[in-house]
């Protein structure tokens, strides 16, 4: 159990380290493509959690969370203010707490997500087909990251939102779908192609190392 524990410490340390690097370098972790950024950050946290399992992976979700609430607050851009509370609104000269509630929830829930999504498949499909397990919770954490947060953004910032993008009634839902469609899914198709690159070399590895101390 020592043994086990260590091992999921050192994966865990693994994976932030990766979401710093992600975080640090320019263009890499955060990518800016018009009002929101893309982001390659919820990679790491998605195969930590098929991984190290749901807890871990929540708690990777949340240090994702607090990463993106730090980097907003820092870099000013126009649309900081739904991921940070320290950010005024747009026109206005105070935050909202509100932005806390989207910069931690839907990151912390891509570290549960895809191992549920993954269990429940390889039970569907009887520990059979374990790629396109990987490949579905990796999309599936992906998704959950973009659809969330942006309908977040909508129900709790919609106005704020709706002058940034210079949109009104329903056109403002229509941008918010925009966004999850043309940024969203490639996203989510790229978590889901390396999720199942990556978690299956690492799911043989945690395989391999417990028949060793049997």
């Amino acid at each position: 159990m020592k043994k086990r524990s260590t091992f999921d410490l050192v994966l865990t340390a693994f994976f932030l380290g990766i979401l710093i690097l992600l975080a640090s370098v320019p263009f890499l972790g955060f990518i800016p493509l018009g009002p929101i950024n893309a982001t390659t950050m919820h990679i790491p946290v998605i195969i930590a959690s098929i991984i190290l399992g749901p807890r871990i992976g929540g708690f990777l979700g949340g240090a994702f969370g607090l990463i993106s609430m730090i980097r907003s607050t820092l870099i000013i851009t126009p649309l900081s203010f739904v991921f940070s509370p320290f950010v005024p609104l747009y026109g206005t000269d105070q935050g909202s707490w509100k932005a806390v509630l989207v910069a931690l929830i839907p990151r912390i829930l891509i570290g549960v997500v895809p191992y549920f999504v993954f269990k429940g498949c390889q039970k569907m499909w009887k520990n059979k087909q374990q790629s396109l397990s990987l490949l579905l919770a990796g999309i599936a954490g992906g998704l959950t990251n973009t659809i969330l947060v942006m309908n977040l953004i909508y129900f709790l910032f919609h106005q704020e939102y709706a002058a940034v993008v210079g949109k009104a009634g329903n056109a403002i839902y229509a941008a918010i779908l925009g966004v999850i469609f043309t940024q969203g899914i490639p996203e989510a198709m790229v978590a889901g192609i390396a999720t199942m690159a990556v978690a299956s070399v690492l799911l043989r590895l945690v395989t391999n190392r417990n028949k060793n101390r049997i």
